[in-house]
């Protein structure tokens, strides 16, 4: 596998990368994550990983770019980064008793031939008291994470069952992704047939 640059500061994402390649390097993107009014809840996390992809691709024009974006959805809506410790504590209380969908999107782009695809898992929690939710935010592991949880810290003790790609969870589907980067890897060592003016 040749040489890929990952959109992400993630270091979670960085050590399941590594279970596909160790030839990589990071490109952390700040970019604009605002979404076009009016697009699909369940298109969400894809665009952003197209965008993070994209605007890495200036910067690596000459690389294989992989963008990742995680989601975590409830009821049609959407929960980011918690900006504090009550706002994390609403969401976990939104969360607790119900299942939740989070998806993440990746985006492999390299010259200007691109593959999108998007991992889905189903993510149930038990019902959480108000102190098994302080209990948690004391940990200090929401602030940085969709849901304000973190599935591979102890957020898995929030967690009743999954259905689907744990590692999806965590923000990088490490086998789809795998298998779309061989394919995508071909895709882009085909030939490209040039033609002159006369179509010849």
């Amino acid at each position: 596998m040749r040489h890929v640059v990952l959109a992400s500061g993630s270091p979670r994402r960085q050590e399941l990368l590594k279970f596909i390649t160790e030839d990589f390097e990071i490109c952390p993107i700040n970019a604009d994550e605002t979404v076009p009014k009016g697009m699909p809840i369940e298109m969400t996390a894809a665009f952003l990983a197209d965008l993070k992809a994209k605007a890495c691709a200036d910067i690596f024009p000459d690389q294989i770019i992989i963008g990742c974006d995680t989601v975590v959805i409830l009821d049609d809506e959407i929960m980011g980064k918690p900006r504090d410790r009550e706002e994390a504590f609403q969401m976990l209380r939104k969360l607790s008793g119900n299942t939740h969908v989070v998806m993440t999107g990746v985006s492999l782009y390299y010259g200007n031939q691109t593959t999108v695809f998007t991992s889905e898992t189903n993510v149930s929690f038990y019902d959480l008291t108000d102190d098994e939710i302080n209990a948690y935010l004391d940990t200090g592991e929401s602030f940085d994470k969709a849901g304000a949880y973190g599935i591979q810290g102890k957020g898995a003790l929030l967690v009743r069952y999954i259905e689907g790609d744990y590692f999806n969870v965590v923000g990088l589907p490490v086998a789809a992704l795998a298998r779309q980067l061989r394919q995508f890897e071909t895709l882009i060592k085909k030939p490209r047939i040039k033609f002159n003016r006369n179509g010849f």
